[in-house]
């Protein structure tokens, strides 16, 4: 009985062991996403892809996918897990329901770093500078293929982490997806052996020691009154609460001091006929408010009708709109929740989302004059992609001196979403120097400067104003003047001709 005994229990036990490293991979791909929030913790995210990168390096091209594909499960999974509650608590999603669309959505976008590690155990070479830079190639196809298709989810993307990194210094150069890259690099160094460690923090050490260049100059400084209403998602359109909450957003909006005066978006949450019926004159006052010299606001609130569609919308209010009104729509919807994708209308059926299927506004919009500077809006989830804001930097003489985010992601609950959405806004900002106010319904309300550092801030999930001044900046740095023209088709290009050589020299050599 001993043999048959010992041949049935290594089966069972190479089973276990051969789970070990996809479990260990996918905590760590979780573990990492605490650098998203705590940004002091920017190793966390180098020392957990220098593990995955060591654990690829010793596997086949299909055990190196599994791999891949459960850290980035993890990653995703932990990083994002607060949709869940925009599809429960706020959705009527039941539970299980939603949290398998969680866990689908995470493994599904991980299949992108799958495919990435696979091909790096197939082209690898053992050496540990060409390994390093083919890791960082491979890894920037990855995350650029997330980041893009199928709209694009970049959420937590690998550079996001290093905003508060040595790393950061080069964010005015290549953007969040080239810090990745170069980040994915360093990372594969740290896992080759001590000559390429020593190097990889060499590096990192000579990142922190370079100052932070300058392409852009100031434009004059800005007075803002950021609203932060703090109406919970329950509430925000429910009939009898709204009375209360129109009445401080207006009270807000018409008795801030400052030249500038910014509410999150739908702080007016009713469509125009909705809004006339429910609260006569309510948006006549408003606009005569804001029509004596001086005075400027943009307020987020949806536009349109049945007959010709709904945006979500922010509306400029000031002396010159009077005559040339100004509207910003909505240009990158929310999948689900702003536009339904094709094949999934019995989804969005089954979720308690009003306004759930808007139009698509311009990618290019024109800025919002007010007190010498040219505002640019952008709406939630749109301060993900720079490349899309970068787009308004093609003509030095009419890009933005300020950047401003009307948000509401009440809709993701007291959750990591908060300072995860601030760190985005603060890349943005180091990418583009220029500084970001950001009016939110529940918060991170805030202004971040143009060397991405948060000048003022609200407390997140409480009623208030929050008055600041922020400067505006000319110049176009030189990831907005390549991003405007290209878009992320540079980035690619590089990646996918660093992994083609050594695709070709790989073949060569079999």
């Amino acid at each position: 009985m001993r043999p048959l005994f010992r041949g049935a229990a290594v089966p069972g036990a190479a089973r276990s062991r051969a789970l070990v490293w996809p479990l260990l991979l996918a905590a760590l791909g979780a573990l990492q996403t605490v650098a998203f929030v705590h940004t002091a913790a920017w190793p966390l995210p180098l020392l957990a892809t220098a593990v995955l990168a060591a654990a690829v390096a010793r596997a086949a091209p299909g055990r190196a996918a599994l791999l891949g594909w459960a850290f980035g499960t993890g990653w995703l999974a932990a990083g994002t897990w607060w949709l869940f509650i925009s599809m429960h608590r706020y959705g009527a999603i039941p539970a299980p329901l939603a949290a398998a669309a969680v866990g689908l959505l995470a493994a599904a976008l991980s299949l992108y770093l799958a495919l990435a590690m696979a091909a790096f155990a197939r082209w690898r070479t053992g050496r540990a500078a060409p390994d390093a830079l083919l890791f960082g190639a491979l890894w920037t196809m990855a995350e650029l293929a997330r980041g893009v298709l199928f709209t694009g989810f970049p959420w937590v993307a690998s550079g996001y982490a290093q905003v508060d990194a040595p790393l950061a210094v080069l964010l005015p150069w290549v953007g969040v997806y080239g810090v990745g890259a170069v980040a994915a690099a360093l990372a594969a160094a740290l896992a080759a052996g001590w000559p390429a460690r020593v190097v990889a923090v060499a590096a990192l050490g000579l990142a922190a020691l370079l100052p932070a260049p300058d392409f852009t100059r100031a434009a004059g400084t800005l007075d803002v009154a950021l609203l932060q209403p703090n109406v919970a998602q329950d509430d925000k359109f429910a009939a009898d609460r709204m009375p209360e909450t129109l009445a401080w957003v207006a009270r807000a909006l018409t008795t801030a001091e400052a030249p500038l005066v910014i509410a999150p978006e739908t702080a007016v949450p009713l469509l125009p006929d909705q809004l006339e019926d429910f609260a006569p004159g309510y948006w006549a006052a408003l606009v005569a408010h804001f029509t004596p010299p001086g005075r400027a606001a943009l307020v987020g609130v949806p536009l349109g009708d049945f007959r010709v569609g709904y945006t979500n919308s922010v509306v400029g209010l000031s002396e010159a709109t009077a005559a040339q009104p100004y509207r910003y729509d909505k240009h990158h919807l929310v999948p689900f929740g702003e536009f339904i994708p094709p094949g999934f209308r019995w989804f969005t059926d089954a979720m308690n989302i009003p306004l759930g299927d808007f139009n698509r506004g311009p990618l290019v919009a024109p800025s919002f004059a007010a007190a010498g500077q040219r505002i640019a809006p952008n709406i939630c989830y749109e301060d993900l992609f720079g490349e899309e804001l970068a787009r308004r930097f093609l003509d030095p003489a009419t890009a933005p001196t300020m950047l401003a985010n009307v948000s509401n992601i009440g809709w993701f609950g007291d959750t990591v979403a908060v300072p995860q959405h601030l760190a985005i806004s603060r890349v943005r900002s180091l990418e583009l120097q220029r500084p970001m106010l950001r009016a939110t319904n529940t918060g991170a309300t805030a202004v971040v400067d143009h060397r991405g550092r948060v000048t003022a801030q609200l407390a997140p999930f409480t009623r208030d104003v929050l008055s600041a001044q922020a400067e505006g900046r000319d110049g176009v740095t030189p990831y907005a003047w390549w991003a405007a023209r290209a878009g992320l088709w540079p980035l690619a290009v590089l990646a996918a001709a660093a992994v083609l050589w050594r695709a070709i020299v790989s073949g060569r050599r079999g």
